[in-house]
């Protein structure tokens, strides 16, 4: 905090503060640059973790839906899935419902 109230004090001897821009600047770039990759970055990784997620679901894997639902996917579509949640009940989602798909222990060895 002193080293900004440094930086936007006029000079001492009485010169022009040009200075106070460019360190002002520099400022604004570390803050962007930081911003990128605490928060942009990482959030476009889950995005296309998420897209490969929704994308590799096939028949008879089993998943969750964002509201909790356990079920088994008994169909799909471009858009939509039918879940099969027991007892011959099916269910139509929206693809981007499923929250987590539960792969067996076997695949996750390999």
């Amino acid at each position: 905090m002193l080293y900004q109230l440094l930086l936007m004090a006029p000079p001492a001897d009485g010169s022009s503060g040009g200075g106070s821009l460019v360190s002002t600047l520099i400022m604004f770039g570390l803050i962007f640059v930081i911003f990128y990759f605490m928060i942009i970055r990482p959030q476009q990784k889950r995005a296309k973790e998420r897209d490969k997620m929704l994308g590799d679901v096939q028949k008879g894997d089993k998943v969750v839906t964002s509201g909790g639902l356990h079920a088994t996917v008994a169909g799909m579509e471009d858009k939509t899935v039918l879940l099969d949640v027991g007892n011959n009940v099916k269910m139509k989602f929206e693809k981007s419902a499923i929250a987590n798909v539960l792969r067996p222990k076997e695949e996750k060895a390999k």
